[in-house]
């Protein structure tokens, strides 16, 4: 029997570095998380002074990176549902910004 670990996964003294991680950009991407509601209030904090402060963002975990240089407006949808099991649904829609200028008419 070894000490190796058992799957391929990073053990926690094997992290991948700012090189190693994926860079999300020119594709489709989506992930889903289940966290306690502090975890998310700290999280939510972040993403609104990124989006207060800035132009810019860049969601992170230790295996990827979301670069996301945004524009105007952004969308805000409140949904509550309040029959049953009440739920209320935030949602953000973040439009991106293009460099591109417009050609010039001559």
């Amino acid at each position: 029997m070894t000490d190796e670990p058992a799957s391929d996964e990073p053990t926690s003294d094997e992290s991948p570095t700012d090189d190693e991680r994926t860079v999300i950009a020119g594709r489709n991407f989506e992930q889903e998380y289940r966290v306690d509601a502090s975890e998310a209030g700290e999280f939510l904090i972040a993403l609104g002074e990124g989006l207060r402060d800035g132009d810019d963002l860049c969601i992170e975990t230790d295996e990827w990176e979301l670069p996301f240089a945004f524009g105007e407006p952004v969308e805000l949808e409140i949904d509550f549902e309040g029959v049953g099991e009440p739920e209320l649904e935030i949602e953000v829609t973040v439009p991106g910004r293009t460099d591109q200028t417009a050609p010039d008419v001559r």
